[in-house]
C-alpha cells in the first residue's frame, strides 16, 4: 500500500509540475532593451583651441538624431583640473560635437554621459594634450587592458 501511495504521489507531482511549463511567448512579455552606443572621435593632435570632439550616437543600428541628453565631462589625470558636465552640441544625423580649450599639456579623460529611450551610457576615453610626462605615460599603461589568454606566472 505504501509503495502504491508513493508512486501515485510521484505521478501527481510530475503531472502538476508539467502543467507549470512556461508560455511560448514568455520572452516577448519582457521589455526588450536596445542599448545606446557612442563612438568618440578625438583629433590626432588635440590642442583644444579649435579642435572638435565628435560623438556619434547609434541605437538599433540607426543614428540617434535627437538624444534625450548628451553631456561631456573632462578632467586631467593628475587631478589638477576637473571641468563639470557641459552639454554637447547636436550637429545632426546622430553626430554631437564639443569644444574645450585645454592649455596645459598632460593626460586628460573625457566621459560622455548620453541617454536615449531609457538607455544610458557613460563611456570614458583617455587623451593627450601636448607632451605626456613620465607619470602620465605610466598611468596610461596601468590602465591598458590585460592581454587575453593564460599568462600566469609560476614561482
Amino acid at each position: 500500500m505504501k509503495t502504491t501511495l508513493k508512486y501515485v504521489s510521484i505521478l501527481f507531482l510530475c503531472t502538476l509540475l508539467g502543467a507549470c511549463s512556461p508560455k511560448e511567448d514568455a520572452a516577448e512579455l519582457y521589455t526588450q532593451e536596445s542599448p545606446l552606443q557612442a563612438d568618440i572621435t578625438m583629433p590626432d593632435d588635440y590642442s583644444g583651441s579649435r579642435d572638435q570632439i565628435k560623438i556619434e550616437l547609434t541605437q538599433n543600428g540607426k543614428a540617434v538624431a535627437d538624444a534625450d541628453f548628451v553631456h561631456v565631462e573632462i578632467w586631467k589625470g593628475d587631478g589638477s583640473f576637473h571641468d563639470g558636465m557641459e552639454e554637447a552640441e547636436n550637429a545632426g544625423k546622430g553626430m554631437y560635437t564639443f569644444n574645450k580649450n585645454l592649455t596645459e599639456d598632460g593626460l586628460y579623460y573625457i566621459k560622455v554621459h548620453a541617454g536615449n529611450n531609457g538607455s544610458t551610457i557613460m563611456p570614458t576615453l583617455p587623451f593627450a594634450v601636448g607632451e605626456l610626462s613620465k607619470a602620465d605615460v605610466e598611468a596610461l599603461n596601468d590602465q591598458a587592458p590585460a592581454e587575453s589568454g593564460d599568462h600566469s606566472q609560476h614561482h
